[in-house]
């Protein structure tokens, strides 16, 4: 018997970084995302061999154990065990035998939600081998407490619940861990115009994003220029989501573009000269505007232009040797079936 998953990676449109909970705890947070065709895969192979074997085939690492009922927090692949010890604690009540293969669409610190993707992938493996009674607010719930409580991981919340439900959505986030998933219905004309405007392309520089989000955190306890402009982060959210629903694409450009200004003041690790003349060889090879998505620093650069203008742009930058990706949507969350 085998037992596979996927979960979508998503784009961050707006709002990034007021869904870290010492923001969203005390003001809310607001995110808008979507997820699109690139996913994180997983394979549960179960067997009687009396050991958990974990094969992270995309960046070639793999670890083995004794099956028992807590595996040492690995260094190597911390999510596979962290994800192991919750549900055998938790739910499963008894050790596991078993080989899991993971792999990713994406690189390591992409800034595409890599890390918890793959997590979600993983409990939606577990769920589907042993029946587990979870929805989609428990996975992208339990995603988050291994994460962030169990792993001590800095970041957010979005990551979980774009992966977990799919499609394009306008998510808030309050104290006491209480998230609200706001699915838009945008109509089909406004999805293949912002499919047919975007265009992804990989720096080739991946980044550690949980220092970077630390250095948020830090920032945002201060009344400063920061909260200001996590303030800000909110505010174009919001603005985006309505240029968004009504067709506004000049809006939406504004937004994304007021929103990485506002961004790159969070933490002095987010931008570096490299990535701020390629938003320049970007805009002045037909881009309107462009950000980062996720905690910054590196990874993909999310560029915004007129369709029309999209082949002159992948041809320029294609002459920066990176690698250049037109994104699909993709409506559905992580999903998981068997081969008997």
């Amino acid at each position: 018997m085998l037992i596979r998953s996927k979960a979508p990676l998503r784009l961050g449109f707006a709002g990034g970084g007021t869904d870290i909970s010492t923001y969203a705890d005390k003001y809310g947070g607001y995110v808008l995302n979507s997820t699109i065709d690139m996913y994180v895969y997983c394979t549960i192979e179960p067997d009687d061999s009396g050991k958990v074997r974990f094969i992270a085939a995309d960046i070639g690492k793999q670890e083995e154990f004794a099956s028992d009922f807590r595996l040492p927090v690995s260094s190597v692949l911390p999510l596979h065990t962290g994800i192991y010890n919750r549900l055998v604690s938790d739910y499963i009540k008894k050790p596991l035998s078993f080989k899991m293969t993971t792999y990713s669409d994406a690189p390591a610190g992409s800034g595409l939600g890599s890390s918890s993707t793959m997590v979600v992938a993983i409990i939606k493996a577990f769920e589907e081998w042993l029946n587990l009674p979870f929805g989609e607010y428990d996975i992208a719930a339990l995603a988050y407490k291994i994460e962030r409580e169990d792993l001590e991981l800095a970041g957010g919340k979005q990551d979980q619940y774009a992966a977990t439900f799919g499609g394009f959505n306008f998510m808030e986030f309050y104290a006491d861990n209480r998230v609200i998933v706001n699915p838009l219905k945008l109509k089909r004309w406004i999805r293949n115009e912002l499919e047919a405007s975007l265009v992804l392309y990989y720096t080739g520089v991946s980044r550690e994003s949980a220092n970077i989000i630390r250095e948020q955190i830090n920032n945002t306890k201060r009344e400063t220029k920061n909260l200001e402009s996590m303030h800000e982060l909110k505010r174009q959210a919001v603005l985006m989501k309505e240029a968004l629903l009504k067709g506004d694409f000049g809006g939406f450009s504004d937004c994304l573009l007021n929103g990485w200004l506002a961004k790159k003041n969070m933490a002095s690790s987010i931008t570096n000269p490299f990535l701020d003349e390629l938003f320049q060889y970007a805009l002045d090879n037909g881009a309107k505007s462009a950000k980062i998505p996720g905690a910054g620093g590196g990874g993909f650069i999310m560029i915004f232009c007129d369709p029309c203008n999209r082949m002159r742009l992948i041809r320029a930058l294609g002459e920066k040797k990176g690698i250049i990706l037109t994104p699909t949507f993709t409506g559905t969350g992580t999903q998981a079936w068997t081969i008997n």
